[in-house]
């Protein structure tokens, strides 16, 4: 057996090309969404800022609830929308148990340079060119100035000192002391590159307010912890816009106390209340975003893994079949002279092996560098922390090439089954005459997988958000797998109603078309399933993100009625430049949007959603903002966060009504319970949730502001306000009409597809090899057929036109299948995600129209073309 197996891989080379190519492309999918989940499941950012410091506290990432009683007890997790931070009051606590020398609390916050000047002694050649511009100050991170000595080695000249003492210490530049009221301390590599000297006027722009400060010294520079600017530790906190709250704390040391111990300190300090990181666990606290990255890596390499999985076996076993198929002639020869069904089921399976272990292991390197390159792209779009690196493992590798392994010798078996179980006498007849109709196996399971995917289709109809669009991916692969299943009988009814206009066109080449494409359903089958999947899988991932991006558009466009529009380039807009705008003349109303993020608790699960937290009186924000209120009303919004507004599509599925309570983990992972007081339809684009900005900006990740929105005073000069409204005074502020901020927002919604896009491409393109591989397998397999018409006179121009006729049947029976599986799985997706019906962009629709012809033709015309190369009479016998 071993040896004629390795006689037909070297004999029939087609169809052991064909196997071995689709096997490896389906290894590389299978090793890099497996490498991706990997990578989530161990991602790990090693500690930079906090890389001398033994252990460090900092509040737990996650949010966790617990259902049900006893065995039925069970508990999830989900990563928090925000930073969560501590209580800086718990740094005395740290620091007050034996062992520990210093518990110094850390906080960040973006800090803006508006405007500097020299003055004073530091007024000289140090001030330089920047002196009056502020244009040479990059993007800052305040911080309280005793997180100055986190970076700094042991026995660094600035010492080591206790929460809330102000070291001292000589940096370049000048003598670093403890900034007081109205002072800022930098660090020297960001004021040598600005030409900032000590006695220099900064004005500096925090989420908190935003005022000049004197200039009164300089630190080394810190590259871990980027351009700096030190505060006054009572300062800090205000001006963070989270008073009383620390990122994490620092614990050092008492000498001689090891950090085992110095974290069991720490432990009994904190009580349970947060989490104490030690080794490189310290770069978690480091990097607060690292726990929802994990958890997106696991998703995409977990989820879309696995319907890269199940369709690369599904191509896998398509491609075998069909190549085990087109050897029924040689199966049956095999029977005739005497071959047991055992015998022809061990070659099938020793060819299997031959050829699948070294079509995996040779998909391996293009998986890893296909994984890789996906990473780099999530760090280069700030989805995924820097410095998390690929983690690159035995076991993806291993599933890839047991999947393809598996998967060859499980479509290898069935297709031999009847061909091999052929009483010797009838094999050679059975083979000469393709059978019409499918098994009963493959019939029942054909319709079971039609029925199955019509009931998840009824049942995705009546769920919504992301339960809709989890059920109705089990849409495609059932009706993918009916397609399969039934394939010959699709395919002649798709022959028989496409051959229609052929026959009646009255040439040779449309007649030979629709009758070969009647007479061989099972190869025609074979060549349509795979542009079916690449169109249903493109189709739904495509428009699917389509009608997402069209509504939230169409909503946002619907909802933003605002005058003026007032952003900033850099970190945000402070809390009071609402207040502000508002004051100004020509303004009417002025309503700063915050946008942040909540949990709501959704059947037993938490579920991630966009709050946006509006400030000044709730009654003024039809005049910018108009949410499409149904229920309610957001004059009842109160700013003590006892009350939310809610969207109806999160309405629906939280099963939210006017005057009920919604369960919500805010940022930070405060947990309140609000009083709906309004139901509102237009929150894709603007936010599911909508509450009072005071009660959510202090659980926000910053306290700044998104957007102003601003509504003219009746007879106001929209250009003079415009100019109103530039002076400010804020960093980077820009002023637009609606007209910019819409085109603005759908300019970020073309950014938010990528994902999406990723995956079709993933998908698609080896959706796109292995339709392209089936097609010209299928066309080499008819070098005799070729060669007979061209004994009985079919000129090559005739042939060649009956190819391609047979390739737009092809392409078009793949298309209308496709198209109808991506439509059913779609209805459900969009109105659970939107509330509208789907959505198709007329370029992804051409495209996918466009790629389906053009794979088809050519992956037709270039074999056939090769084949009438050869004479006719020297072709093989038949």
């Amino acid at each position: 057996m071993n040896g004629l197996a390795r006689a037909s891989v070297r004999f029939r080379p087609a169809s052991f090309v064909g196997t071995f190519v689709a096997l490896l492309f389906a290894a590389a999918v299978v090793t890099a969404c497996g490498t991706l989940l990997q990578t989530g499941l161990t991602a790990h950012v090693p500690p930079v800022r906090y890389a001398h410091v033994p252990v460090v506290v900092a509040a737990d990432p996650q949010a966790h609830i617990t259902t049900g009683h006893g065995d039925n007890q069970d508990s999830d997790s989900e990563p928090l929308t925000d930073q969560p931070r501590l209580a800086t009051s718990m740094a005395a606590r740290i620091a007050a148990r034996p062992g520990v020398a210093a518990a110094v609390p850390d906080i960040a916050f973006p800090v803006g340079a508006a405007h500097q000047s020299a003055t004073g002694a530091g007024a000289g050649a140090g001030a330089g060119a920047g002196a009056g511009s502020g244009a040479g100050l990059p993007q800052l991170t305040g911080r309280d100035w005793s997180a100055h000595l986190i970076s700094q080695p042991p026995g660094s000249s600035s010492g080591t000192a206790s929460s809330g003492t102000a070291p001292s210490g000589t940096a370049a530049g000048g003598t670093a002391h403890a900034p007081g009221a109205g002072e800022v301390v930098l660090d020297a590599g960001t004021a040598r590159a600005a030409h900032v000297s000590v006695g220099d006027t900064l004005t500096l722009t925090a989420p908190g307010r935003t005022a000049a400060y004197r200039v009164s010294g300089l630190v080394p520079a810190d590259r871990s912890a980027g351009p700096t600017a030190y505060f006054a530790d009572s300062a800090a906190g205000p001006l963070s816009g989270h008073p009383g709250r620390a990122d994490a704390i620092a614990v050092f040391p008492k000498p001689g106390v090891g950090t085992d111990a110095l974290a069991d300190q720490a432990r009994h300090a904190v009580g349970g209340h947060a989490k104490v990181r030690t080794g490189d666990d310290r770069g978690a606290a480091e990097q607060p975003q690292l726990a929802e990255a994990k958890e997106m890596m696991t998703a995409i390499g977990g989820s879309f893994g696995g319907i890269a999985t199940a369709t690369a076996v599904f191509v896998v076993m398509g491609t075998v079949a069909l190549a085990v198929g087109q050897r029924s002639r040689e199966i049956a020869l095999l029977r005739a002279i005497g071959a047991t069904p055992r015998q022809i089921r061990r070659t099938v399976a020793t060819e299997a092996l031959l050829v699948a272990p070294l079509a995996g292991a040779a998909g391996i390197w293009p998986g890893v560098r296909l994984a890789r390159w996906w990473l780099r792209q999530l760090v280069h779009k700030d989805a995924v922390p820097h410095g998390v690196t690929l983690s690159v493992g035995w076991i993806p590798m291993v599933v890839a090439v047991g999947a393809g392994l598996l998967g060859s010798l499980v479509a290898g078996y069935l297709a031999a089954r009847r061909p091999s179980k052929a009483r010797p006498s009838e094999a050679l007849g059975e083979a000469a005459v393709e059978r019409r109709r499918p098994g009963v196996i493959r019939t029942v399971l054909g319709v079971a997988a039609v029925v199955g995917g019509c009931f998840l289709a009824a049942v995705a109809a009546h769920e919504t958000g992301d339960d809709a669009a989890s059920v109705a991916l089990g849409v495609v692969f059932s009706l993918m797998a009916g397609v399969a299943f039934l394939g010959p009988v699709v395919a002649w009814l798709a022959a028989s109603l496409l051959g229609l206009p052929l026959r009646a066109s009255g040439s040779v080449s449309g007649m030979l078309a629709a009758a070969n494409t009647r007479a061989a359903a099972r190869r025609l089958a074979a060549a349509i399933t795979p542009i079916a999947l690449v169109t249903a899988f493109c189709g739904t991932l495509l428009c699917m993100q389509g009608s997402i991006t069209h509504a939230t558009s169409r909503q946002i466009h619907q909802a933003v009625v605002a005058d003026q529009v007032v952003g900033s380039d850099g970190a945000g807009l402070p809390a009071a430049t609402a207040d502000r705008a508002a004051a100004l003349h020509g303004v009417d109303t002025a309503v700063g949007v915050l946008r942040t993020g909540a949990l709501i608790r959704e059947s037993g699960a938490l579920d991630s959603e966009n709050l946006i937290g509006v400030s000044g009186d709730p009654a003024a924000l039809p005049k910018v903002l108009q949410l499409g209120v149904k229920s309610g009303s957001l004059a009842d919004l109160t700013g003590d966060g006892g009350t939310v507004a809610v969207d109806t599509l999160l309405a629906g599925s939280a099963h939210a009504k006017v005057g009920g309570h919604l369960s919500l983990w805010l940022g930070d992972g405060t947990q309140i319970r609000p009083k709906v007081v309004a139901v509102y339809e237009r929150g894709l684009g603007m936010g599911q949730l909508l509450m009072p900005r005071a009660a959510v900006a202090a659980h926000a990740n910053t306290a700044y502001d998104a957007q102003v929105l601003v509504h003219d005073a009746p007879g106001a000069d929209p250009a003079a306000v415009q100019r109103e409204l530039a002076g400010l005074g804020v960093p980077g502020l820009t002023v637009t009409d609606r007209a910019g901020y819409r085109a603005q927002a759908d300019k970020n919604l073309e950014l938010n597809a990528w994902s999406n896009q990723v995956m079709a491409a993933v998908l698609g393109g080896f959706a796109t090899v292995a339709a392209a591989n089936t097609l010209v397998m299928t066309v080499l397999d008819r070098r005799r057929e070729i060669a007979l018409l061209r004994l009985a006179g079919t000129t090559r121009r005739q042939v060649l036109g009956m190819m391609r006729w047979e390739a737009l049947v092809v392409a078009a029976g793949g298309l209308v299948i496709g198209g109808a599986i991506a439509w059913i799985t779609l209805v459900p997706i969009a109105r659970g995600l939107t509330g509208a019906s789907p959505y198709v962009p007329p370029g992804t629709a051409g495209g996918i129209v466009g790629g389906a012809l053009v794979l088809a033709l050519a992956a037709t015309a270039l074999p056939t073309r090769a084949l009438l190369r050869r004479p006719a009479a020297t072709a093989p016998p038949e």
